[in-house]
């Protein structure tokens, strides 16, 4: 009964994101979360509820919902699922101005995107890291994380081949 309601709340936290009314959804993926008896949907339910979170502009309640959830899905081996917990977790740092913590955590998501085999989702990472670098004006550091997630991608754009190559000739 507990898994049919959980369904019908995490529907009903999809439909209120959808719509824009994300406190609406952050509260349902909550109680999505709270009703759910595998330790791995309800992490995934969290990790929905810090995306919902942060969208309504409230990265503390984003942070303590995606907090602790990468470990679970490390030590199921859902490398693709850990990555995106350590981003969630990354971008709620940063928009708390906790920028080095932030970049910890995006270093944590790149290395399990690795893993994951999902180079696009690391180069969104490691864009995330040089991001960071380039607002602590460290621009070697910038142009370095942004090589590092450009060197994973097996079928770069036009853009991204374009970069790769000014990276490559130091042209900045």
């Amino acid at each position: 009964m507990n898994e049919i309601t959980a369904k019908s709340l995490s529907e009903s936290a999809r439909t209120a994101y959808q719509e824009g009314d994300f406190e609406n959804a952050a509260r349902l993926f909550g109680e999505a979360a709270s009703r759910l008896t595998e330790k791995l949907e309800a992490a995934e339910m969290k990790n929905n509820q810090s995306v919902a979170w942060l969208q309504a502009g409230n990265p503390k309640a984003a942070y303590e919902a995606a907090r602790d959830t990468a470990q679970l899905f490390a030590q199921a081996s859902d490398f693709r699922r850990e990555g995106i917990a350590w981003s969630n977790e990354a971008a709620a740092l940063q928009a708390l101005g906790r920028a080095n913590e932030a970049f910890e955590k995006y270093r944590l998501a790149a290395e399990a995107f690795q893993r994951a085999g999902e180079d696009k989702m690391r180069n969104d990472v490691y864009q995330a890291m040089a991001g960071i670098k380039l607002k602590q004006g460290k621009v070697m550091e910038a142009l370095f994380h942004m090589q590092m997630g450009l060197a994973g991608v097996k079928h770069p754009t036009l853009k991204q081949k374009i970069l790769l190559s000014m990276l490559r000739l130091r042209a900045w």
